[in-house]
């Protein structure tokens, strides 16, 4: 029992180590006694959070993920899937399957927040929503008509789909319930959850915000920058990134004209791009062969690694998929050193191209949509092995989504939440104080107003309009005008002066008379 008992604190010390900010500060050598308690207290609350935090992860984080491992020279990216295969149970094996639609590619896919569904669109026109616990079918239709790109809402029940004309929000059933006009020939969709805003790119480089709550249109903005099918949104704070054909990424919000962020990030077209769950990190993948990972905080590239990618997508525990033509590679970073390396490959049939990859939440599993319908493979490590049941459940009943629906409708963020930094959000702005001008400063800025007056032409007019006289008139009344702005800045100056004098009669008084001034009754 004894034993038991050391055993468990061992293991929360290594815990406790692996929460805390370094080695505690050496506070003997300080001769401030004020700043050594400051110090002191500071520590014992480093101490208790580190504490509180191993808590947590012992009886609310009881699952680990797990990983890949080599033994001696094995590499884990020579490991295949049918080695995999053989190595699970029976429920994970199920997660390993390829479904064959050559007539309907190519497919894209999207999965609910919490991993449960998903929803597949082809090309031409074929939509699919799958139970994925079960991989049961719950409704199959075909819109008859171009699909470029599908997206899932706040839950299952609503999905929106971009055709050939106009993008349109289905529900499970299959029904048509709105056609979006405004939004035009949709390249590409992005769902905000926490602001309920849905966002599109057309063909001819519009951007658009649509409240699905009330059905406004928050913003319409024209980037400026060509046509464009590259669109992710941050998760971290809600900013929508662009990626252009000049190379530049571009990141917006729903309440500004102009992009908040724009940065050379390849010398050719974007053809892809994706952020890390912690919104701190992007990356990119350029035509001239070069995926690039950014650290978003100082806006620098922190590793370039040779290789082209299609289409990019980070898991839950920060791998990243990178899929080009029927190749699917996986980087991962093991150290947390932001250095990413080679973990698994995987290779499709030949002739299959893949169009887009998308990791499960919650789950280990990679979803390849491509030219030939859509396939599942299983990626140890990818996905979060604990789920917070208040922010996605994957076993929730009719009963948890309706409430789930309700809560996430009233804790709903405007629009203008939406920042690049949201650590902002419900800070004082420190005031800015105005700097008078100086009398020099005013004095040049009238001459400065008279030189531009004095310098204008005139039109030739008619005559009799256009004599000396009336042209020397015109020129006085814009050099009067020029002056009149500052001039009458002087006379306000001078009259506040004037009504601090009179508040101290003294000063306006000679002496002799200063004695017969009534006095303040104290």
């Amino acid at each position: 029992m004894g034993a038991k008992k050391e055993n468990n604190d061992d293991e929360m010390d290594e815990k406790v180590k692996k929460y805390l900010r370094g080695e505690a500060a050496n506070l003997e050598g300080l001769k401030d006694k004020k700043l050594k308690g400051q110090l002191a207290v500071r520590e014992d609350l480093y101490g208790k959070s580190a504490k509180t935090a191993a808590k947590i992860e012992k009886w609310l984080l009881p699952s680990e993920g797990g990983y890949l491992e080599a033994e001696g020279i094995e590499k884990t990216w020579r490991i295949k899937q049918e080695s995999i295969a053989r190595e699970i149970d029976i429920s994970s094996s199920k997660n390993q399957y390829d479904i064959v639609l050559p007539e309907l590619g190519p497919y894209t896919l999207d999965f609910t927040s919490n991993g449960r569904y998903m929803a597949a669109a082809g090309r031409k026109g074929h939509l699919a929503i799958v139970d994925m616990k079960t991989l049961n079918l719950i409704k199959e239709i075909q819109v008859k008509e171009t699909v470029r790109d599908v997206v899932y809402l706040h839950n299952e029940l609503f999905f929106a789909v971009a055709q050939k004309k106009y993008p349109y929000i289905y529900n499970r059933d299959g029904t048509e319930l709105h056609c979006l006009k405004e939004h035009g020939a949709v390249l590409r969709l992005q769902f905000l959850k926490n602001h309920f805003l849905l966002a599109s790119i057309n063909k001819f480089g519009q951007l658009h915000y649509q409240d699905v709550t009330m059905g406004e249109m928050v913003g319409n903005f024209r980037t400026g920058l060509g046509r464009t099918d590259v669109m992710q949104v941050n998760p971290f704070n809600g900013v929508v990134a662009l990626g252009h054909s000049s190379g530049t990424v571009t990141m917006w919000k729903p309440t500004s004209s102009v992009p908040l962020v724009k940065m050379l990030c390849h010398p050719g077209p974007v053809s892809s791009l994706a952020f890390h769950p912690n919104g701190h990190l992007m990356a990119t993948s350029g035509k001239e062969n070069k995926i690039k990972i950014w650290d978003l905080r100082k806006f620098e590239v922190i590793q370039t690694m040779p290789g082209h990618a299609k289409t990019l997508n980070f898991s839950q525990k920060g791998l990243l998929a990178a899929g080009t033509g029927s190749f699917i590679k996986v980087l991962a970073d093991f150290s947390g050193s932001q250095n990413y390396n080679s973990y698994m490959t995987h290779s499709m049939a030949k002739g299959y191209q893949v169009g887009k990859v998308l990791f499960r939440p919650y789950e280990d599993v990679l979803g390849i949509g491509h030219s030939m319908g859509w396939s599942s493979i299983l990626i140890p490590g990818s996905g979060e092995p604990n789920f917070d049941s208040w922010v996605a459940n994957p076993f929730e009943t009719s009963k948890q989504r309706r409430e789930k629906e309700v809560h996430s409708l009233l804790d709903k963020l405007p629009p203008e939440t939406v920042m690049l930094d949201p650590t902002k959000v419900g800070t004082v702005r420190a005031p800015q104080k105005k700097e008078k001008p100086t009398k020099k400063e005013i004095e040049a800025e009238m001459d400065a107003a008279i030189e531009t007056a004095k310098d204008t032409d005139f039109k030739k007019k008619t005559k009799g309009r256009n004599k000396p006289s009336k042209r020397a008139k015109k020129r006085q009344e814009m050099i009067e005008r020029a002056k009149k702005p500052l001039l009458e800045q002087q006379i306000q100056e001078h009259e506040t002066s004037r009504k601090k004098q009179k508040t101290n009669p003294e000063i306006e008084m000679p002496k002799s008379l200063q004695r017969f001034v009534r006095q303040k009754a104290t």
